[in-house]
């Protein structure tokens, strides 16, 4: 097992460094989190060669890999990383093989630059987990995406359709259209206005960055809420906003590539509303929704109707937002569990001996 990568550590070598980055502070940080879980787990860097970069590496976590059932592949949002699963690695990895991977770009992966087109941009990822499946030795797997990596999930079941044997879609991004009647929305104060007009350009989560050594506190101020969803848990209140500010302190070509497939933040440049049904059939998906999530939810059923001849299902979870996997942890693993088990053979045996059983079979 590797667990330090030396071409990224020595980044936390230079003279000056404002945003108080640290490498070796994000593995540790990452490490104390997870040190909460009652599984044990083992963290590698997987080595998938010249894919964006000269040399790409993902920093992958596995769990219960002697598992013979089928494999989750777990995608993290924007600004994430592994250790925001950490509400939820342990019950889902209960029962098969758990991968949960930075992916390329964010978290302790290689940060190479990505292209400047949003198609080609969203390819490069994409073809990175496959790579990554490749180099670990996958054939088939379920692929659970949150916000972003939900985007990125559907988008490799697109390419990709016969190594995925189920799409788990948490609050996923950049499915509907941008909305005709936006410009006619309550315009904000002029204040308010200038400053979007001028961080437009700018990568989404410029200001933890801008605001240096201050990151952490900056996302502690800002966002109490997503440090309460961890709090019964992590007992150290700093791990997270620190591992939040580690995340996207260092360089954010992965950010980078998310600003070119959106079109504002809410919505992506190509949205999956209008791909999706090129999908196969044989794909099963399953839309995990936060009920008071800003993420529009009316895809997940747009969908269901598009895909009569295939498995959709949507899940609305009570009282949770946008961060549906720690909002309701206990319902979310139970949601994901339950999905996972119509992929495993042993559930599909069970289901073909009720059908031959049956009156109606006979």
């Amino acid at each position: 097992m590797v667990d330090v990568d030396p071409s990224v550590a020595a980044s936390d070598e230079r003279w000056f460094n404002w945003t108080k980055s640290s490498y070796n502070m994000l593995r540790s940080i990452e490490k104390s989190i997870l040190s909460h879980l009652r599984l044990p787990y083992r963290g590698m860097f997987v080595d998938i060669g010249p894919c964006v970069g000269e040399a790409d590496k993902v920093w992958t976590l596995t769990m219960n890999t002697e598992s013979k059932r089928v494999p989750i592949v777990m995608l993290h949002g924007l600004g994430a990383g592994v250790a925001l699963w950490v509400l939820n690695l342990d019950e889902i990895a209960q029962n098969r093989p758990v991968y949960a991977i930075d992916i390329l770009g964010f978290g302790r992966s290689s940060r190479p630059k990505f292209a400047d087109d949003a198609m080609i941009a969203e390819k490069q990822l994409v073809k990175s987990i496959d790579e990554w499946r490749k180099e670990v030795g996958l054939k088939e797997m379920i692929v659970l995406g949150h916000s972003m990596g939900g985007f990125l999930a559907t988008s490799y079941a697109l390419s990709y359709p016969d190594r995925v044997k189920h799409l788990i879609l948490a609050d996923p991004w950049g499915f509907p259209e941008k909305p005709a009647d936006s410009e006619n929305r309550p315009k904000p104060p002029l204040w308010a206005k200038a400053i979007l007009v001028a961080s437009k350009p700018l990568n989404p989560l410029w200001i933890i960055r801008f605001f240096g050594p201050l990151g952490s506190w900056l996302v502690g101020k800002t966002r109490p809420d997503i440090l309460r969803k961890f709090s019964g848990v992590v007992t150290n209140q700093d791990d997270i906003p620190n591992y939040i500010h580690q995340c996207n302190a260092q360089k954010p070509t992965g950010e980078g590539a998310f600003h070119t497939m959106m079109k504002d933040f809410g919505w992506a440049k190509n949205p999956m509303i209008n791909r999706i049904q090129d999908m196969k059939s044989t794909v099963p998906i399953t839309f995990l929704y936060g009920e008071r999530s800003w993420v529009d939810n009316s895809p997940g059923e747009t969908i269901r109707q598009l895909r009569q001849q295939g498995y959709v299902k949507n899940h609305s979870i009570k009282g949770a937002g946008h961060h549906v996997y720690a909002d309701d942890a206990k319902t979310f693993n139970r949601l994901v569990n339950d999905a996972c088990t119509i992929c495993d053979e042993d559930y599909q045996a069970v289901v073909r001996h009720e059908e031959s059983s049956s009156p109606s079979a006979t």
